[in-house]
């Protein structure tokens, strides 16, 4: 089986516990207005074509750097949007004794069932709880998401959720306790993370030639950041 590979992170720290083994995939159907990887929307785009089994002994070549509490994170684009090739590549990995995790949106094509038996850990990135607030930041139906978690939710795999804040958009109170009560209804989540927006996105936009409709909105301080986090810590 043959992926689409954007870019590799080998000693990636911010993509799940311990050091790990970061892959990128091409392919993203959303369109988030805060979203800083626009080069990986596409899947014709110039791109490293690689199979299963030669991503995963590279994968392997890491190994010893993982430590206890490391492995290899599924990111992009969106890995779910490959699923057999990810399948593969999970699979592969657990016979090897790798922990897996995706970092996801939760829109991709199929049933989510097969993924998931083989995933560790799923960061789930939740764009808006609200159905009308997440059709306007991503361009997107909540439906399909909602079907990934209704199936996150049928199975063993431990959850992280994230959520960009950014000013003007999300950064309230009420936003953070709706999240917060959101979390507490799925299964299995460990942590609830909230990401500060930064526009080191544009520099890419400009030079694809592609409108940016937040150029006028600041970066979320980490004041600001360390406030919102209160009402989590409650």
């Amino acid at each position: 089986m043959i992926g689409n590979i954007s870019s590799i992170e080998t000693l990636g720290t911010l993509d799940g516990p311990g050091i790990r083994f970061v892959v990128f995939f091409y392919g993203c159907s959303l369109r988030c207005k805060y979203c800083h990887n626009p080069e990986t929307w596409h899947n014709d785009s110039k791109y490293t074509a690689m199979s299963a089994l030669e991503l995963v002994e590279k994968i392997d070549h890491y190994k010893n750097y993982f430590g206890e509490n490391g492995g290899v994170t599924f990111s992009g684009g969106e890995p779910l949007l490959q699923p057999e090739f990810l399948v593969e590549c999970l699979k592969l990995c657990k016979e090897k004794g790798i922990h897996t995790c995706i970092d996801t949106a939760g829109v991709g094509l199929g049933d989510y069932h097969e993924i998931l038996k083989y995933t560790d850990l799923v960061i789930l990135d939740v764009k808006a709880i609200d159905e009308t607030e997440y059709r306007e930041l991503t361009g997107r139906d909540i439906s399909h998401y909602n079907n990934f978690l209704s199936q996150l939710k049928d199975s063993n795999c431990k959850v992280w959720i994230r959520q960009v804040i950014v000013p003007g958009i999300n950064n309230t109170k009420e936003n953070v306790i709706n999240l917060k009560n959101y979390a507490l209804s799925i299964p299995n989540v460990e942590k609830i993370e909230l990401l500060p927006y930064k526009t080191m996105g544009i520099a890419k936009y400009k030079s694809m030639g592609i409108p940016y409709s937040l150029e006028n909105t600041p970066e979320l301080s980490q004041e600001e950041l360390d406030y919102l986090n209160t009402f989590l810590e409650e």
